[in-house]
């Protein structure tokens, strides 16, 4: 009589983090952006792209200040990338891989800098961001194993999270972060139509104004203003906090998710205001229609906690696509226009381009992430 064959016991195997290579996809386009802002006056000084590698010497004009933003700008790359690798590539080698893979990435940004007039090409720049890459990545290797193999934080994330987030996690992440750039309303993002009017003016050299040929002649009262920051503030903040919903599982806490991503979010718009233009108008922002839209989006949110997925992922397409559509096509106040003029970016231009970046994009990827087809598999 055969006797059964005993099994072996089943070895838990390592996967990977999708949340963690769509961070790096995410801090990658921001480091891009940031070292390319303001992607205007591009043209061929005569000179060799890779002419900062040639300098032996420093160059003349630096700050501590500068070298220690280009360190800890890059530790997060070096941190990522070990972490995207991972289980596929470990330790020795994920640390090499991660340390020359930074170090090519700023090469790369210093290189295409040669391009951009406003924009100098340094080898301290490079070195400085390589070695905090290669700072990150030491610490990426020590730290992988602890936070990506059933730490609190991913037990946390499979028990409140539906599956197929990762990319929504990463999205509601950069939500608060969007808040840092100057908007002209609360919540207001996706403001592209200045940024290509400023584009089109510079390639065809003429004056473009894309608002003024949807909306010429436009003269808006102050009772339209605040109409209009109250329905954009809504908006947005009801297209976010839907967003964070529907990721959610039934036992998550959801009102205490939501009330921690929209606290965030206000934080970080006082903190940004305060920063870029003087702590005392770190609350410049809060004005009648905010705080109507501030309002009325609270309520909204409240009825809609329990709310299917299917229902607030539409909704939240709707009131994003809505907000879109008002901040592009409403005139810039102009108490909005006096309160920029106090705003110096000077050594802030890289950290301001990477905000802008955010503020700008980040509807756009919502809507993206939206409609993405494993969404049908989230209905729980």
């Amino acid at each position: 009589m055969n006797q059964p064959v005993p099994t072996q016991p089943t070895v838990r195997q390592r996967a990977p983090s999708p949340v963690a290579r769509a961070t790096l996809v995410a801090y990658a386009a921001l480091i891009v952006y940031a070292s390319w802002y303001p992607f205007s006056g591009w043209h061929n000084q005569g000179l060799s792209p890779f002419i900062f590698l040639q300098h032996t010497a420093m160059p003349r004009y630096w700050t501590r200040f500068d070298a220690i933003i280009n360190v800890v700008g890059y530790i997060p790359l070096g941190t990522l990338i070990v972490y995207a690798l991972y289980p596929r590539v470990r330790r020795v080698w994920a640390f090499l891989v991660a340390a020359l893979a930074g170090a090519f990435i700023s090469g790369l940004m210093e290189a295409v800098q040669t391009y951009l007039p406003s924009r100098v090409s340094s080898n301290l720049d490079f070195y400085t961001n390589t070695a905090g890459a290669t700072f990150g990545a030491l610490l990426g290797v020590l730290t992988v194993t602890r936070l990506l193999e059933g730490s609190p934080l991913y037990r946390m994330r499979q028990r409140w999270f539906v599956q197929h987030t990762s990319q929504g996690l990463v999205l509601m992440g950069l939500w608060p972060l969007a808040q840092i750039y100057p908007q002209s309303f609360l919540f207001g993002h996706g403001q592209i139509l200045p940024i290509l009017s400023d584009w089109m003016s510079e390639w065809l050299d003429m004056s473009i104004d894309l608002v003024e040929l949807l909306r010429p002649g436009v003269e808006l009262t102050v009772e339209q203003y605040w109409l209009s920051e109250t329905i954009v503030t809504a908006c947005g903040m009801v297209g976010a906090g839907l967003t964070l919903l529907c990721l959610t599982r039934r036992p998550s806490p959801r009102a205490w998710l939501l009330a921690a991503l929209v606290a965030s979010a206000i934080v970080m718009k006082s903190l940004a205001t305060a920063l870029l233009f003087s702590p005392e108008n770190a609350f410049v922002w809060v004005t009648p229609g905010a705080q109507g839209g501030f309002l009325i989006g609270a309520i909204m949110l409240s009825g809609l906690v329990f709310a299917p997925h299917v229902a607030q992922r539409r909704l939240a397409a709707i009131t994003i696509v809505l907000s879109l559509l008002i901040v592009n096509t409403t005139p810039l106040n102009p108490y909005f226009l006096s309160t920029l003029q106090g705003w110096v970016q000077g050594k802030f231009l890289n950290f301001n381009g990477a905000a802008q970046f955010l503020a700008v994009m980040w509807p756009f990827f919502a809507l993206w992430f939206l409609l993405l087809p494993s969404h049908k598999l989230n209905k729980q």
